[in-house]
């Protein structure tokens, strides 16, 4: 596929952002638990991560637990807890040697003292990596993260309110907006999902399930991307 290498360097795509949705029905179309499509999903993500180093995206943001989904059943929330911290213990090793740099967006601080230890240590592991850089939008929504800067902004007296003040407080303010969205699922809605970060972002929807995407399905949303004729509002 080296002409989604071509694609990706003349029209400056940078940075991809993923709503990872239908983890749960395509389960449930399979007579499987939830768990499985979870981790499923997983999967997904990992040749999602390596298509973008091999394509040559520098940036990969992923929503992969909101400020909402606090309200699932309680066995489903501590399932995807233990399941981003297991992940995390299982492949960070590998990510590392592939130079990947991990991160994270939302309220971490609302998540247990050992899983915060774990993303932490994922954090501060790479650092200093040179490869794709993985945004996890974990317990994030994207009303709060407006909230949180306008509260910091007023905490600091600041009175020339711009947008460029507004996005140095956001949990994005060291990483450029996404130039493409893509949402799995076929479901037409944002989700409360960096809505500040993608006012000029390209939206792609696709029909297939989370667990279905791959490394062929994300070159065909780039080229997809490459036909469309980006004006900014000019």
């Amino acid at each position: 596929m080296e002409d989604i290498k071509k694609i990706v360097k003349n029209c400056d795509l940078k940075h991809i952002a993923i709503i990872m949705d239908g983890n749960r029905r395509w389960a449930k179309e399979r007579n499987l638990p939830s768990a499985v499509g979870h981790k499923k999903g997983v999967d997904a993500l990992k040749k999602a991560m390596r298509a973008c180093d091999d394509f040559g995206v520098k940036y990969l943001t992923v929503y992969a637990f909101s400020t909402e989904n606090w309200n699932r059943k309680p066995e489903e929330v501590n399932f995807l807890m233990d399941l981003l911290g297991q992940t995390l213990k299982n492949e960070l090793k590998e990510m590392h040697e592939n130079n990947v740099v991990i991160s994270f967006i939302g309220d971490t601080t609302k998540l247990s003292d050992k899983l915060q230890a774990i993303l932490n240590n994922a954090v501060e592991t790479t650092k200093n990596n040179s490869g794709v850089n993985l945004q996890i939008a974990f317990n994030y929504g994207s009303r709060a993260e407006i909230v949180k800067a306008v509260q910091e902004i007023v905490d600091e007296g600041e009175n020339n309110i711009t947008e460029e003040l507004i996005s140095k407080h956001l949990y994005t303010s060291n990483i450029p907006d996404p130039d493409l969205l893509i949402r799995t699922g076929g479901e037409m809605r944002i989700s409360n999902y960096l809505l500040w970060q993608i006012a000029y972002s390209e939206f792609i929807v696709i029909p297939e399930f989370w667990p279905e995407f791959n490394k062929e399905k994300l070159a065909e949303c780039i080229k997809e991307f490459e036909r469309r004729n980006r004006r900014f509002g000019a």
